[in-house]
């Protein structure tokens, strides 16, 4: 089931009505009718995706609790040994290993299920392309037949995260298996994320603190701009990047310039898909009293590619930094030490995104970048200083920031692309001279974007922005300011992109670019 679904539009209306009334009864009673009724939501709304693969949400989930329960345990009986001095070096040996094999079994669970599923085929296919290169013979492999798990890749790292914070006695284990099979499985974010930590998303879930009037008024905003954004502007320029990206031919040469717009548009593509449907997530649970962590900041205002990764889907930037990169070392070792750990996040993050060499590759291009960066930064500000600019200097500020969003789209080419093969050919055609002898109206017939269709997409993506910015005026007004003296102006850029948003909806069955990792 998707957000921009009939079935959706049906579904949570109905799980709000249910959802409300449980927790109208009150006490203890209600409480429990509130969580029961979301897990079994929860479970319907991945069953009517995907029913037959609904067994390996329960393994995992499974698997990762009665692991965080022994290793709870296992604490438990360390702490008490301490406390009454009967600790010895051996005994506390023996607690770790113990300890260390239950996060081993966590680990090799819910990364085996994530690698068979999605990853099997590429591997077996790398890896017969690679002894057919060595051995000089033509072997040819066949994929299987293997249907990926909608969502894997975020509930596994949401029972990874849990398990491996037990394990550090950052949280307490959660020993009733109903809500943390909830917080496993929770609807608006388990198919696309934000990926949750338990910290924050578990106690909301026991707890079930009072909804406010603000709490509904934020996530209706917060669904509307989500709406706005997949339907109004994504899914109209993916008919144009997908004319560019579906259509690549080696042997016919696609204009230069087709090329370097079809990107800037997925560009603003992924952005609106990603983060529309994080936005209707987060908007879903907020009028539940539920608050979801933010996934995007702005990410195209990056001045440095190190800061586009501060803005861009932080649920999986910040859990590569916790438990891969600080893990590893961080940036406090040596310096190659420090790149080396760099390397690995970036590799990780791009074989995370999808099993195909492109997105391998476009995880180790930004982990050049983020190198490079690293490397020449002491050089740099030396070069600013000695010339005596300010790094606040605006003008410096928007270069920097321009610098970002095209190293940023060069590598979206590497993304999107449909194949190694495509990508050769995308970049072949992009740094041939001949390929830029078509003019701007050529380019833009071969996208299939007419005049009207340029001013249309045009004009979605200024309405977003004043959309945007009236929102986040609205949600979080400046200092000392009235929001009502704005209330006309918000109540105009609304009713204008609900006119939009109703003129514009052409499909409500598009999938959202996430739903494949």
């Amino acid at each position: 089931m998707t957000f921009n679904s009939i079935a959706f539009l049906i579904f949570y209306p109905l799980v709000l009505l249910g959802y409300f009334i449980s927790r109208r009864v009150g006490g203890k009673v209600g409480k429990n009718m509130a969580w029961i009724f979301l897990l079994a939501a929860s479970y319907f709304f991945y069953l009517y995706s995907q029913w037959e693969l609904i067994v390996l949400i329960l393994f995992t989930t499974i698997v990762s609790w009665l692991c965080s329960l022994r290793i709870e345990n296992l604490n438990t009986r360390q702490e008490k040994a301490k406390e009454q001095g009967e600790a010895d070096d051996r005994f506390l040996r023996n607690l770790k290993r113990q300890k260390q094999l239950c996060l081993l079994l966590t680990l090799v669970a819910s990364l085996g299920v994530l690698f068979y599923f999605k990853y099997a085929n590429f591997l077996m296919s790398s890896g017969v392309s690679l002894v057919a290169f060595l051995t000089k013979r033509n072997f040819v492999y066949h994929p299987m037949n293997i249907l990926l798990p909608v969502g894997i890749s975020f509930y596994t790292f949401q029972t990874l995260s849990y398990a491996i914070d037990v394990y550090r006695g950052d949280i307490k284990t959660e020993r009733h298996f109903g809500y943390y099979a909830l917080f496993v499985s929770f609807f608006p974010q388990l198919v696309a994320g934000p990926i949750e930590r338990p910290g924050n998303l578990l106690p909301q879930l026991k707890e079930f603190m009072p909804i406010t009037r603000d709490d509904v008024q934020r996530g209706l905003r917060k669904m509307a701009l989500g709406f706005f954004k997949k339907i109004v502007v994504a899914d109209l320029i993916a008919v144009y990047v997908n004319a560019i990206y579906n259509g690549v031919d080696a042997q016919s040469p696609v204009p230069g310039l087709s090329i370097v717009l079809a990107t800037v548009l997925f560009a603003v593509q992924i952005y609106c898909d990603f983060s529309g449907y994080t936005d209707i997530a987060i908007g879903c649970a907020s009028i539940m009293g539920i608050h979801l962590m933010k996934n995007f900041d702005h990410p195209y205002r990056a001045k440095t590619v190190r800061e586009f990764w501060n803005r861009w889907h932080l649920s999986l930037s910040t859990w590569f930094r916790d438990y891969i990169y600080f893990p590893l070392g961080g940036s406090r070792c040596a310096k190659w030490k420090h790149l080396r750990n760099v390397f690995i996040v970036f590799f990780v993050s791009g074989f995370w995104h999808g099993a195909a060499w492109t997105f391998v590759i476009w995880g180790m291009l930004h982990a050049l970048y983020q190198i490079i960066g690293i490397l020449t930064f002491p050089l740099r500000e030396k070069l600013f200083s000695r010339m005596g600019i300010s790094s606040k200097n605006p003008v410096l500020g928007a270069v920097r920031c321009l610098n970002t969003f095209i190293l940023v789209n060069f590598a979206w080419l590497f993304f999107r692309a449909n194949s190694t093969t495509d990508m050769v050919a995308l970049l072949k055609n992009l740094f041939t001279p001949s390929a830029w002898s078509f003019s701007l109206t050529e380019a833009l017939k071969v996208m299939g974007m007419t005049p009207v269709g340029m001013v249309i997409t045009i004009l979605s993506v200024v309405l977003l922005g004043l959309l945007d910015q009236a929102i986040r005026h609205w949600n979080e007004p400046d200092e000392g300011e009235v929001v009502t003296r704005s209330g006309v102006v918000v109540l105009v850029v609304w009713m204008v992109a609900l006119a939009w948003t109703i003129l514009m909806q052409n499909d409500l069955t598009s999938s959202f670019i996430y739903f494949q990792f």
